[in-house]
């Protein structure tokens, strides 16, 4: 059996999880997010792209609805027994939430005060219409058990750490074949190859890697070039263990750098030092945000930078690894130590043609952040 923690640790979320939803006031909770799967069992699957939910009952029961290619992927990655695993017969014109209502009355809370979650890939707009349709007053409860994933516990903080370790290894690699005439491909196979050589996993989404042009993009594109003797390459990547993620993020310039690169750099470094101070427990995620637009706005770098600088990270599924929210002007949402952050300070200045974008994780202490990364902010040079 793959389990990436021990019985305390699953029976310990299983309880914060079944208080949660007794308080608030839910007789059962029919989980589509493969993270919240994962999170309470372990259960660990790709499988959450076809219909499959997780119900937590408020005396503590928890049981599976999946497909038949899931059976065995559930007896060997999570903590459920065969009795708490159920598969839904596919043939032609099933609907998989008529077993979803066997089950829920099976269970004795088929009539009672239902939550789901529909913030999550996991539950597509058809199968939610399917459901919406067969238990129509249904509450949203999207929050319930992601509000109890966003503080690690100390064995997932250590995940994290290995995930970190991953992305400096994996920086380290890209950065021993990058240069003048490096292919993009071999750039990626040595990054994604020391994740693998570590011990890790595919991460959330793919490694974002761009150059030229293509350096000001934030988003993974298909094709390939070789890099010119003056270029620009923006790396975005995440070393991942377990599915934990600690996210980092670089732009290197390839032959020598002028005066407004320089001017980026220097600017992107002072945003990152500027978000670590201000990320205080008890405070809002906003804060963090405006002292990142403080330092690009008096850099006059206000038209390149971004609408938000990073995001929480965990144990997190395709396609993309962001655990919500993001740092953006205005959150309220109050930061609590264990809570782990990809900081990125991006800038993508189109008028001049040029990107500067740094990052890397941290974690949330007692009384401000520890950074995960071992990488120094040079600007680099290759």
């Amino acid at each position: 059996m793959t389990l990436h923690f021990d019985a305390t640790e699953y029976a310990t979320r299983q309880a914060l999880a079944t208080q949660a939803l007794n308080d608030a006031g839910l007789d059962a909770l029919i989980m589509f997010a493969p993270e919240s799967h994962y999170w309470l069992c372990g259960y660990d699957t790709f499988g959450f792209a076809m219909f499959q939910a997780l119900v937590l009952t408020a005396t503590g029961d928890l049981h599976l609805l999946t497909r038949l290619p899931d059976w065995r992927q559930a007896q060997l990655t999570s903590t459920l027994s065969d009795d708490q695993i159920h598969i839904w017969r596919e043939v032609e014109g099933v609907n998989p939430t008529d077993d979803l209502k066997k089950l829920l009355h099976k269970l004795g809370v088929g009539n009672g005060r239902l939550g789901f979650e529909s913030k999550t890939a996991g539950l597509t707009d058809f199968n939610g219409q399917m459901l919406r349709a067969a238990l129509p007053d249904l509450v949203d409860a999207s929050e319930v058990v992601r509000t109890l994933r966003r503080i690690k516990s100390p064995a997932e903080i250590e995940m994290h750490r290995r995930a970190a370790a991953l992305s400096d290894d994996a920086m380290d690699a890209g950065l021993s074949v990058t240069g003048p005439g490096a292919f993009e491909g071999d750039i990626l196979a040595e990054m994604q190859g020391a994740v693998f050589r570590g011990g890790g996993d595919y991460a959330g989404n793919e490694f974002i890697l761009g150059s030229g042009p293509y350096a000001l993009l934030c988003r993974y594109y298909s094709g390939r070039r070789h890099l010119d003797p003056q270029d620009q390459i923006t790396w975005e990547w995440s070393g991942a263990y377990a599915r934990y993620h600690a996210a980092m993020m670089r732009t290197v310039v390839i032959g020598q750098p002028n005066d407004h690169q320089r001017h980026m750099h220097a600017a992107t470094i002072d945003a990152l030092e500027a978000c670590e101070a201000a990320i205080r427990p008890g405070d809002p995620m906003g804060n963090v945000f405006d002292a990142h637009a403080k330092v690009f706005d008096a850099a006059g770098l206000q038209h390149a930078r971004s609408q938000a600088c990073g995001y929480g990270m965990g144990a997190i599924y395709n396609p993309i690894w962001v655990e919500f929210p993001m740092f953006y002007h205005g959150n309220p949402l109050v930061m609590q130590p264990g809570q782990v952050f990809f900081l990125h300070m991006i800038l993508m200045d189109s008028d001049a043609g040029f990107a500067m974008c740094y990052g890397h994780s941290v974690l949330v202490t007692e009384t401000g952040v520890e950074r995960l990364s071992r990488q120094p902010l040079d600007l680099l040079v290759r």
